[in-house]
């Protein structure tokens, strides 16, 4: 493909993408094929000759689009929102066409330290603790997602514990992770990924009104595994669990961590975003303890997934606990120690240029209209909110401080399950489910950033008319 090619081909693309998110409010919100049909309609074989980019196209709207989910739906109220935007889209073009590779400094200086600036400008924007800046003894990193996060807080924190000879031949030392019975599953995964096992996870009990984290329950938990020779390695709070977003209270947890010198990671994939505003920054509180952070700008702030925004209070640390230098990387640039390698701050060693769509969603939309965003997701989630307040049939199953309302008709989970089940097959809306004090719960969660008022409204009158039908 000749570059005359491209800029040929690419102005269809570019006319296809946004020809998409003009006509989905006219789409149904999940595919209505079978499974298999995608996989029926292709072709068995590859190609034996290339085809011009309208076929391809054409393909697209025919097989590809008819079998989505589509997140950047109006109506699309499932799990959390997975935002895009097109000054993303830019980004991430920009990106893919210059094919960079950021694995060290010397291999995309502009790469490593644009990534780095933009990351004490979210931390500037979400009014972070200093240390958490590179200016100080942290600094900020971008992820994949939060589970990375997750992950890699979690090989810190237990290289700490150990004295960074927690794997070593020899040592035989049995160490804790603690989360709330509310916090993501990733949390297990990547204590499983750490030679953990589910052993090596405590889930601790929650508050049965606010959903969070029980500070004494956590405290009784470390100091008995303390007494029983367990070494207590990481507390992951959760800023917004899954389910409800409740927010684990770190001004309480902080401090036992502190005690007992334990690393305490904070999760804040989903609510993080709201930080942005500062009348939404409750959640914050005693994040001044976190050893680390993070949240997904994919989810909230317009920024196409993947870029999982993670930061450490000690950079050091971190690259001790994951660094390996073989001979065919080394540079000089590297052995100055003046710059960042942010390999060194992650498991792979690839790495793509996902600052560039952050650069720019930043500078399109600027703090102020990030913040737009998100105070119209809170006040839509607020309206639904009250729709459901005022119907005697249903009751709200937890507080709503962001732009997740959980939800259910009084009564058995069984009207529940046929509810959720009608709303989504008329195609107009998707809403997901979870369980909160043993009940079948129904979750609506605004972002896309299409939905408006309307779209809230019918979703509501969508809900309360299938509740009327007979079961």
């Amino acid at each position: 493909m000749t570059p005359e090619e491209f800029r040929q081909a690419g102005y269809a693309v570019v006319d296809w993408i946004a020809d998409y998110w003009a006509t989905l409010p006219e789409r149904p919100v999940t595919s209505q094929d079978r499974p298999g049909a995608v996989a029926a309609g292709l072709p068995t074989a590859p190609p034996a000759e290339g085809e011009p980019v309208e076929s391809v196209l054409a393909d697209l709207d025919k097989l590809v689009a008819p079998g989505l989910t589509h997140w950047q739906h109006p109506g699309f109220f499932g799990y959390f929102p997975a935002n895009t935007s097109g000054p993303s889209v830019l980004g991430d073009l920009v990106s893919a066409g210059l094919g960079v590779q950021g694995m060290l400094w010397a291999t995309g200086p502009a790469c490593t330290e644009l990534e780095t600036v933009m990351l004490d400008w979210l931390a500037q924007a979400l009014d972070l603790p200093a240390r958490f800046r590179s200016t100080g003894p942290g600094g900020g990193v971008i992820q994949d997602s939060a589970s990375s996060a997750t992950l890699v807080a979690t090989l810190v924190a237990l290289h700490r514990a150990g004295g960074g000879r927690w794997r070593e031949v020899g040592v035989d030392r049995r160490y804790r992770v603690y989360a709330s019975t509310e916090a993501h599953s990733s949390i297990e995964k990547a204590a499983r990924i750490a030679g953990l096992g589910v052993d090596g996870v405590r889930l601790i009990e929650v508050d049965p009104v606010t959903r969070a984290m029980s500070p004494a329950a956590l405290r009784a938990a470390i100091e008995a595994d303390r007494a029983a020779g367990v070494v207590p390695a990481l507390v992951v709070a959760t800023v917004g669990t899954t389910s409800t977003t409740a927010i684990d209270p770190l001004p309480q947890i902080g401090p036992i961590c502190a005690e007992h010198q334990v690393f305490l990671h904070v999760d804040a994939a989903y609510a993080g975003a709201a930080a942005i505003c500062p009348e939404l920054r409750f959640g914050h509180a005693g994040l001044e303890y976190a050893d680390s952070y993070c949240f997904d700008p994919h989810k909230w702030l317009l920024t196409g997934f993947d870029c999982d925004a993670f930061w450490v209070a000690d950079a050091a640390e971190l690259v001790q606990a994951l660094t390996v230098l073989p001979e065919y990387l080394r540079n000089a640039a590297t052995e100055s120690g003046v710059v960042i390698d942010y390999r060194d701050w992650q498991v792979p060693l690839g790495r793509r240029f996902r600052a560039l769509k952050l650069w720019f969603v930043l500078r399109w939309y600027g703090i102020e209209g990030l913040r737009a965003h998100i105070r119209s997701g809170v006040a839509l989630a607020a309206r639904f909110a009250d729709r459901v307040r005022a119907d005697d049939r249903f009751e709200l199953m937890a507080s709503h401080p962001y732009s997740l309302v959980c939800f259910r008709l009084r009564g058995p989970d069984g009207p529940n399950e046929r509810l959720l089940a009608a709303v989504n097959s008329t195609g107009r809306v998707y809403l997901t489910h979870t369980r909160v004090a043993g009940k079948h719960t129904l979750r609506l969660a605004v972002g896309a950033p299409q939905t408006t008022e309307t779209h809230v409204d019918e979703a509501w009158e969508l809900i309360s008319q299938a509740a009327a039908l007979p079961d």
